[in-house]
């Protein structure tokens, strides 16, 4: 037997000494599928040994085809779909970089919450917390890798759902540019929103994924000094305590290392932050309409009402909300257009009990996807990065954006910030 089988061996018990959290990460986890892609993986790296995911184990988010296997969103509705003919465009390229399938990943019904609660499989808790929300939608995702199980998760993220469970999970997590990479086979939610993207327990395993999905290698650019943007009036304003501290050390050790920080007002975001809202659930709710009689029996209560959100919104309504994001968009290019990157805190405030989301989910799934949910907005591309706190076991997240198109510059200035806090 080989080291990857080996690898994956191990990594099988540790899922089956989780008890009932095992259930909780993972809709399917089907031992012998795993054991038979890990001898796939063997014999191509045997073959090939410089494959760019040689041996990697990755699980999969169940948004993602895998032939033979049923796609269900941890939907109740879509547990007797019919099983995918073909992968994903994704899980090919990521088999075929040498990379073993492990196990399909939990998540928010249908991808649509920031927070991660899934009534149908239970929540698991994050790896700092158990009684911690995961973050959303990629909630599985990002236990799974967080916990070490796993060296990647595939993730997608529509308001923030790569970059959520990775800065409550202390992970690395990349939404690359929408257009950068292929959907094929990825059951959609909002199709100008959603992006696939990779999480991962180090930033060079992050942006290997991202060269084996976009088809683009991301060679280290010379070290240089950063012009970095960093915004006022959205993203920084009405953050917690602890959020708002980590900022501030992060600027000044990015300050200390010799990096200039430009201010940036990004007032006409916030003003514009609803319209993701309005569009993803008009997209949303062309998709899955036809079901909602199903899904008031069968469905997260919480997911269906964010699906007929959309039922509130006019055809001018509609109209005029994808027009405004085209206005901010194009203002966004505008502001950023004199720095490298800008930067701001992944999320305003830390991970909530899922107790408390529970009790107020109208209040918190918004305000967890609220910084992530705006360079969404934007169609911007950006990295959260753990960031370790003195005294704290939780460790802060930055996230690092630019606009769309510019993945090599976000993940070129990530390789230049991240050192400074290991």
């Amino acid at each position: 037997m080989g080291a990857i089988i080996d690898r994956a061996k191990a990594a099988i018990d540790r899922v089956n000494a989780l008890g009932d959290l095992k259930g909780k990460i993972f809709t399917e986890f089907d031992e012998d599928r795993i054991l038979r892609a890990a001898k796939t993986a063997e014999d191509l790296v045997a073959a090939n040994p410089d494959l760019p995911l040689a041996g990697k184990l990755v699980s999969i988010k169940d948004l993602y085809d895998e032939a033979g296997i049923r796609t269900t969103a941890a939907s109740e509705l879509l547990k007797t779909a019919a099983p995918a003919r073909e992968d994903s465009e994704v899980v090919r390229l990521i088999k075929e970089a040498g990379a073993v399938p492990f196990g399909r990943t939990s998540m928010s019904e249908f991808a649509y919450s920031g927070v991660g609660l899934n009534p149908h499989y239970g929540t698991p808790g994050n790896v700092f917390d158990p009684e911690g929300i995961p973050g959303g939608s990629s909630s599985g995702a990002g236990v799974s890798a967080g916990l070490g199980l796993v060296d990647i998760a595939m993730g997608t993220d529509t308001g923030g759902s790569i970059r959520i469970p990775s800065a409550i999970n202390g992970l690395y997590g990349y939404k690359p540019s929408r257009l950068s990479v292929p959907r094929a086979g990825v059951l959609p939610l909002s199709d100008g929103f959603d992006t696939p993207g990779p999480l991962a327990r180090d930033l060079e395993t992050a942006i290997s994924v991202f060269e084996v999905m976009s088809g683009q290698s991301v060679p280290r650019a010379e070290d240089k000094k950063l012009r970095i943007g960093v915004p006022v009036n959205a993203f920084t304003n009405d953050i917690s305590e602890r959020v708002k501290a980590d900022f501030e050390m992060i600027c000044d050790t990015l300050r200390n290392a010799g990096h200039e920080l430009v201010e940036i007002d990004m007032g006409f975001v916030a003003e514009n932050a609803l319209v993701t809202r309005d569009l993803v659930s008009s997209e949303a709710n062309a998709i899955y309409a036809k079901d909602f009689a199903a899904l008031e029996t069968c469905g997260d209560p919480y997911v269906l009402s964010r699906l007929k959100f959309a039922d509130s919104l006019t055809k001018d309504d509609i109209i005029a909300a994808y027009a405004k994001r085209t206005d901010v968009i194009s203002r966004f290019g505008a502001a950023v257009a004199d720095v490298d990157v800008m930067i701001a805190p992944t999320l305003a405030r830390m991970a909530p009990k899922i107790a408390e989301v529970e009790a107020d989910i109208e209040t918190l799934n918004p305000l967890m996807l609220r910084n992530t949910g705006m360079l969404n907005l934007l169609d911007a591309c950006a990295i959260s990065i753990p960031v370790g706190v003195a005294g704290e076991t939780a460790p802060a997240a930055l996230m690092i954006a630019a606009t769309h198109g510019r993945d090599k510059a976000v993940l070129n200035a990530a390789r230049l910030i991240d050192p400074l806090f290991d």
